[in-house]
């Protein structure tokens, strides 16, 4: 390399007149090269104010026009080709290095190796217009954020305004951008938005990059693992993203959101300043619109725009949308799972596999479906029952024990199990049912005869009910519960001492004799 003679440096000191010998001594350059200054300045017709203010490498270019210049023997890159390559998911410089090396084998050309091509491609970044290109991949994120700024809608009936929030969405590469308005800023606000994010974008991305709100993110320690909110996880998976916060207090982690918030709330609410809106669905539509032409701007420092970059490198990029929209629903978290194999919810009840009875599940509420979780299992999905219902049984059969379908009690299984019992114990529950003018309302009253079989037996049971048939021509729970629990039903007799029972011969059933409370029963 041709080293560069200081030449503002000679022209300053001759012009001082000093001698040749001496401004060589004082620079520390060759004594050829200072005489070769003042005959090329002369030449050029320019003396030392003529280049005062110029830069160095100018002057030397002006004295010595073509010096030091050689052209490269190698094959020149497409950088800007190069560039638009990096942008794709999966390359690397080795790729259009690579390519660039079969291009000049074909063409019989000398190539650069693969560290002076990155270093070339390096100085030529700049150039370009863009840095973060190379950092952000093309259908790899999408950055989202709340913006700062708010907006105001105005009730034309009441005059009553409102607070608009404004959720910002975008692609990176492209810096195309999406904007939603909210009257708020809670979970399931947040989830709507991403979802119309989705829908505008026509896709989604690997990653989620966003803030650590609540909202989002549970908690991001500096260490360990980060616990993200059960809503946003689903809805993430729902459209196959992963969430991937930024770090703490580190809003370079998601530049193009930041700067993408800023501008555009800067330029919506400016371009909306003298509109008044009188209702969110009225402010959606013109920001729809606004959208539309801030994206197809041209950029000032590069060709295209974020429209034209989102057509031709991003669109193809994205995942699919699933055939059926996120739905933004409430949870209830930690309810138990009943003996009748059903979870209860607003008043009305959906099975559960019997195989978790006793445990507790988690239910997700949408506008239709309710859903039983365990853990990270979705264990049954039924479609949700009228608000104004209660009291009704959502129940899918393969939910149940056995080959036996669940069904609601009635008269004939109640008779059915009382005759497994005895025929004296059927006899109680007939006549119960005989009491009432509808069958359903000795349902529970009989329910309450024949449960103690399961506690004291069936043989203990019959025998209460044999003794209590002797006094009592309808006999119901209050009357054999204290024959089963004083034991009256081994002894097969109802004693008159006082600490029997005294039967009553009219029928209306008996009491405890006075003598009984007067000596507490002993």
């Amino acid at each position: 390399m041709v080293r560069k003679i200081k030449v503002k440096a000679v022209l300053r000191l001759d012009g001082r007149g000093l001698s040749g010998r001496a401004m060589a001594g004082s620079l520390g350059i060759a004594g050829q090269s200072v005489s070769e200054t003042p005959g090329a300045a002369k030449t050029a017709g320019v003396g030392w104010d003529d280049v005062a203010d110029r830069p160095d490498d100018e002057v030397y270019a002006l004295l010595f026009p073509g010096r030091g210049e050689r052209e490269s023997v190698y094959g020149r890159p497409d950088w800007a080709g190069a560039h638009r390559e990096l942008a794709r998911v999966g390359v690397t410089l080795r790729i259009p290095h690579g390519e660039y090396v079969d291009g000049c084998r074909r063409a019989g050309k000398p190539y650069m190796g693969y560290d002076r091509f990155c270093k070339l491609y390096a100085a030529h970044v700049p150039e370009l217009g863009v840095t973060s290109r190379v950092e952000h991949k093309a259908g790899r994120a999408i950055e989202v954020d709340w913006a700062g700024k708010t907006m105001r809608i105005v009730d034309p009936v009441t005059g009553d305004s409102s607070t608009v929030c404004l959720f910002v969405g975008v692609l990176p590469s492209g810096r195309y951008a999406f904007a939603e308005p909210a009257l708020d800023m809670t979970q399931n606000t947040w989830l709507r938005a991403h979802v119309a994010m989705c829908e505008w974008f026509g896709g989604s991305t690997p990653r989620l990059v966003c803030d650590n709100l609540k909202t989002g993110v549970i908690k991001h320690p500096r260490e360990g693992e980060i616990v993200l909110n059960d809503a946003y996880r689903g809805m993430a998976g729902h459209y196959s993203a992963a969430v991937l916060p930024g770090r703490v207090k580190r809003p370079k982690d998601k530049p193009s959101a930041e700067n993408t918030v800023w501008h555009a709330t800067m330029a919506l609410v400016g371009a909306m300043r003298d509109r008044e809106f009188g209702s969110l669905d009225e402010l959606r539509t013109a920001i729809r619109e606004w959208l539309a032409e801030y994206n197809a701007r041209p950029f000032r420092k590069r060709d295209g725009s974020r429209l034209s970059v989102f057509e031709s490198e991003e669109r193809t990029l994205l995942i699919a949308l699933p055939p059926m929209p996120y739905e933004v629903a409430d949870r209830a978290y930690g309810r138990r799972v009943q003996a009748n194999g059903h979870v209860a919810w607003a008043r009305n009840w959906y099975s559960v596999p019997y195989a978790y009875v006793g445990s507790t599940v988690d239910l997700r509420i949408g506008a239709s479906t309710l859903e039983v979780w365990h853990g990270n299992t979705r264990l049954r999905t039924h479609r949700l029952l009228p608000a104004t219902a209660a009291n009704r049984w959502s129940t899918n059969e393969t939910d149940l024990p056995g080959k036996g379908v669940w069904r609601q009690w009635d008269r004939k299984r109640c008779e059915q199990w009382a005759k497994r019992i005895g025929p004296d114990c059927a006899m109680v529950v007939g006549r119960l049912f005989a009491m009432e003018r509808l069958d359903d309302q000795a349902v529970e009253p009989a329910l309450a005869v024949l449960r103690p079989s399961k506690r004291y037996s069936a043989q203990r049971l019959e025998n209460a009910c044999s003794l209590a048939l002797r006094t009592i021509a309808s006999p119901g729970y209050s009357h054999i519960r204290p024959i089963l629990e004083s034991g009256q039903d081994i002894t097969g007799e109802i004693p008159d001492d006082a600490g029997g029972v005294e039967g009553r011969g009219d029928g209306a059933g008996w009491v405890r004799g006075g003598d009984y409370y007067a000596n507490m029963g002993r």
